[in-house]
């Protein structure tokens, strides 16, 4: 569901955001054979379950490890501990097991960034030093076009695995 037009705080705004995104990528992803998961139609050769995994870490990458300095192991998970290299899945990796770390990872930024100030920087000693701290502002922002992006690359991706299309 679409944040309310009347919702003028940045930070609620962006938080039922992110929930509409989330609710969009676990349509997009339910209803899909194991099979269709874990294979790409497409020729940069992402899976499916592989973006659902990016994301789960993306979103970490930046609230717990980024805002809020929080020491993680494995930051770059979803790529192999190389923030540059291709996406991957563990063989225990599931769609029912990423969807809700995705959904766990929501709840973890709405409980941490609820009633924040917008302007507040993020926490020097996880992903920042003490000169390159983002406003939380500005990484809620970039982690809801992360999403937004993405959403659209699996709405590609569902479309053709089945002709399903729309939100």
């Amino acid at each position: 569901m679409k944040p309310g037009r009347e919702v003028s705080d940045t930070i609620e705004l962006h938080l039922q955001y992110l929930d509409r995104y989330r609710g969009i990528i676990s349509a997009k992803l339910t209803g899909l054979s194991d099979a269709d998961l874990r294979s790409s139609r497409l020729p940069s050769g992402w899976t499916p379950l592989e973006l659902l995994k990016h994301l789960i870490f993306m979103e970490r990458r930046w609230l717990r490890w980024g805002f809020t300095a929080e020491q993680v192991e494995h930051p770059w998970g979803d790529s192999a501990d190389n923030p540059d290299g291709r996406w991957t899945l563990a063989p225990e990796d599931t769609l029912d097991g990423l969807l809700a770390q995705l959904h766990a990872g929501g709840e973890f930024t709405r409980q941490v960034v609820s009633g924040r100030d917008p302007a507040e920087s993020a926490s020097a000693g996880g992903r920042f030093g003490t000169d390159d701290r983002p406003t939380l502002n500005w990484i809620l922002f970039h982690v809801l076009q992360e999403y937004a992006r993405h959403a659209g690359h699996l709405d590609v991706a569902r479309e053709l695995v089945d002709g399903a299309t729309g939100e």
